[in-house]
């Protein structure tokens, strides 16, 4: 038996332009995120998952919202499935953090992990998290098609973690997600993971 999880970016929110960092600040979707969220839901109406979960923050609830009203869906609201915790960082551009303290920023992108922003949450940590809920999530659903709305860091962190690829890479190794763009892997019984698509466009056409 084998379970799909597809992992969903929340729509945009009005600190995407600029790239803030969001990350634990409870932001909600913008108009464009909202249109965004509208697709991801025509999607899922067509792919037709079995089940549906999102983080505790509000941009990812709203828009695993518009996905339970186009599937009749419930939504499941794991708190697990956050974003990572940027500290220092939430609400500014790495930019701005550059011009604040430039070596802390260094730090920050030879090393995220070890070096990760002042007064955030430890990648290894979040990336534990998130692992322990998309394995209990996945076995509750065998043989079925979960659809997960999450975020981007925390997405690239798990997907490294089931993947192999040390934890420092996260930013390297892995693309930005898009919003409201899937990431698919399939759980085996025997604990195996296997990455099926990344930062995919949701058309349906999966």
């Amino acid at each position: 038996m084998s379970t799909l999880v597809t992992l969903a970016r929340h729509g945009r929110t009005p600190w995407h332009e600029g790239n803030r960092y969001t990350g634990s600040s409870d932001i909600g979707i913008d108009d464009v995120g909202r249109r965004q969220a509208a697709a991801l839901a025509a999607w899922a109406a067509r792919t037709g998952p079995d089940a549906l979960y999102a983080s505790g923050l509000l941009r990812s609830r709203q828009t695993a919202e518009a996905v339970a009203v186009a599937t009749g869906l419930a939504v499941a609201v794991d708190d697990r499935l956050g974003e990572l915790d940027f500290g220092a960082a939430e609400g500014r551009t790495l930019g701005e953090l550059r011009s604040a303290d430039p070596d802390v920023v260094a730090r920050f992108l030879a090393d995220p992990v070890d070096h990760h922003l002042p007064g955030g949450e430890h990648p290894e940590r979040a990336a534990d998290r998130a692992e322990v809920a998309l394995r209990e999530i996945a076995a509750r659903h065998p043989d079925g098609h979960v659809l997960v709305v999450a975020h981007n860091t925390i997405i690239r962190l798990v997907v490294c973690r089931f993947l192999g690829v040390p934890l420092r890479m996260y930013r390297t190794a892995l693309r930005g997600m898009e919003p409201t763009a899937t990431t698919a892997l399939t759980f085996d019984a025997d604990g195996g993971v296997m990455l099926e698509h990344y930062n995919r466009e949701a058309t349906g056409d999966d």
